[in-house]
């Protein structure tokens, strides 16, 4: 196992305060639903949930802002929210961390994506969808796109979090590409991550850093991968497919491995989780915390070593949650090499 110097991680989120991160993708709304199930419903065979409370969460890109709110960065948001409830319910979670919401388009041709959870005793009983996944109208993409080139400078970081909602649309994809070109994203500037969808992977051509999971980096490379070297080789492949500096593929319970271009070489980082009980929302919280390590001018390593240290917490806890900067802190004081 490979870990960083406790001196170096704890300075790197120091550094991390207030540093400003644009996040854009698609906004979900996560809501969960507590019960109890004490009985079988007589009219089919399925649970009865007695509910006791119920809760609204930041999902999607917005997970990817909250844990950069609550790791002490200064996150901006561009995407797109309906004219309902939910987006109202939405904005004041954004409200609440501080956010800057000036970059969110409303789009009254679709309802605010929804994810409702039915959760009794942990244990999710059903999950409800209410989206819509098809490319936005050009009007709103285009709006879009404009949030997005006109926070892009006043960042230390951009975050593409694609969700496959329509959000990131082909305007969107233009934009990064061009600020690309333009030497106003990347490792030597700022870096641009990318979380990314299978929707557009034919379009992905652009990015410093990119954040597949073990199926989408199979999927995505053409490589198989049964352990850390098949990892090394989905990585190198997608670096050249996508014209990237820096792949991360997660492999869960394997870890992660975190390889470079230009000959730099790669290191495989084993996972920090002690105990999973939701893997919901883990790779958002190595999206946040690893682009945020970055953007202060931390080494690949450290800023891998702090997001396999957060997400190592989140999966402790039920549903999406974000990482606790002062439990991220003790957990490095307790996994970190003395310095």
């Amino acid at each position: 196992m490979v870990l960083g110097n406790k001196k170096d991680l704890l300075a790197t989120l120091d550094r991390i305060v207030s540093t400003p991160i644009l996040v854009a993708g698609d906004l979900i709304l996560d809501r969960y639903v507590w019960g109890k199930v004490e009985r079988i419903s007589p009219e089919a065979p399925v649970p009865v949930v007695e509910v006791q409370r119920m809760e609204d969460r930041l999902g999607g890109a917005g997970n990817v802002v909250r844990n950069l709110a609550t790791i002490g960065a200064k996150p901006s948001v561009v995407g797109t929210v309906g004219t309902d409830e939910e987006a109202s319910a939405m904005m004041r979670l954004f409200e609440e961390i501080g956010a800057d919401t000036g970059g969110i388009v409303v789009d009254a041709s679709r309802p605010t994506t929804l994810k409702t959870r039915v959760i009794a005793h942990t244990q999710q009983v059903v999950r409800i969808d209410r989206e819509k996944r098809s490319g936005e109208a050009a009007e709103v993409s285009q709006k879009v796109a404009q949030a997005l080139e006109g926070a892009i400078d006043a960042s230390k970081a951009v975050i593409l979090s694609d969700y496959g909602k329509g959000a990131v649309s082909q305007k969107v994809l233009d934009t990064l590409l061009r600020a690309r070109e333009q030497g106003r994203l990347g490792l030597g500037s700022r870096p641009l991550f990318v979380d990314p969808h299978p929707r557009n992977y034919d379009n992905y051509r652009f990015m410093s850093v990119a954040k597949p999971n073990r199926k989408e980096a199979e999927i995505a490379s053409g490589c198989p991968i049964g352990g850390v070297e098949d990892a090394f080789k989905a990585a190198e492949a997608l670096m050249k497919r996508w014209n990237s500096e820096m792949m991360v593929v997660t492999l869960g319970e394997g870890g992660m491995v975190v390889q470079q271009a230009n000959g730099k070489g790669g290191v495989h980082l084993e996972t920090m989780a002690r105990e999973v009980f939701d893997v919901s929302g883990a790779g958002d919280t190595v999206t946040a915390v690893f682009c945020a390590a970055l953007a202060t001018g931390a080494t690949p390593i450290v800023a891998g070593v702090l997001a396999n240290i957060a997400a190592g917490i989140v999966v402790s806890e039920v549903g999406t949650v974000a990482v606790d900067v002062e439990r991220l802190r003790a957990e490095v004081q307790h996994f970190g090499a003395a310095a």
